[in-house]
């Protein structure tokens, strides 16, 4: 499967088998710029405009969440323009738990999955893309100016049970995990209803 996110307010998924539309995803209600898979490949987030990620289940097309940015305390707001929230990039952590964000009110967010809420933020000016490190710990972003900066990120040590759904999700869709002979509790948590 793979993810274009094209400017519009949706994003599209596309087969890599057939090279067709698998579908469209939408629920944004601004210009989706960014868009990344989690590392188990069962989750999607978008990034847009309308300042708000959405986290999606590939498969069925589902919105699981929404991460709204919300304007920090004006000490920390370095600007009152309207669209000083707009997202510029997202992205996982090599994990899978947490999420990093880039948006024009110049801050660059990390997002603990579980919390749905930001834990913690640096100042950056111009932000355009961000990234992991594939080993974790360290964050880059890039600028509109050209300049590259690195971050240190959270670090986790991740629990055995996600460990475990991580390792299922690898190859298993969710119409899969729907199938197996399992409590919905389980079921809930492997396909990240649940934490």
């Amino acid at each position: 499967m793979l993810c274009s996110a094209a400017g519009e307010k949706s994003a599209l998924l596309w087969s890599m088998r057939s090279y067709t539309l698998i579908r469209r995803l939408e629920g944004h209600q601004s210009s989706v710029v960014s868009c990344d898979f989690s590392p188990d490949s069962a989750l999607l987030v978008t990034a847009s405009y309308d300042a708000c990620v959405i986290m999606w289940d590939p498969y069925t097309g589902e919105q699981l969440r929404t991460l709204r940015h919300v304007p920090l305390h004006s000490t920390l707001d370095f600007s009152s323009e309207i669209h000083t929230s707009s997202l510029r990039s997202v992205c996982f952590s090599p994990e899978g738990l947490y999420l990093a964000t880039v948006a024009d009110d110049r801050l660059l967010r990390i997002w603990a999955l579980e919390l749905r809420s930001p834990v913690a933020f640096a100042p950056m000016t111009n932000g355009l893309c961000c990234m992991y490190f594939p080993h974790g710990g360290f964050i880059a972003t890039g600028t509109r100016d050209g300049h590259v900066q690195f971050w240190t990120a959270p670090r986790v040590l991740s629990s055995l049970k996600h460990l475990c759904r991580k390792a299922l999700r690898t190859f298993l869709t969710t119409y899969q995990v729907l199938a197996l002979p399992i409590p919905r509790k389980l079921k809930e948590f492997l396909t990240y209803r649940t934490f």
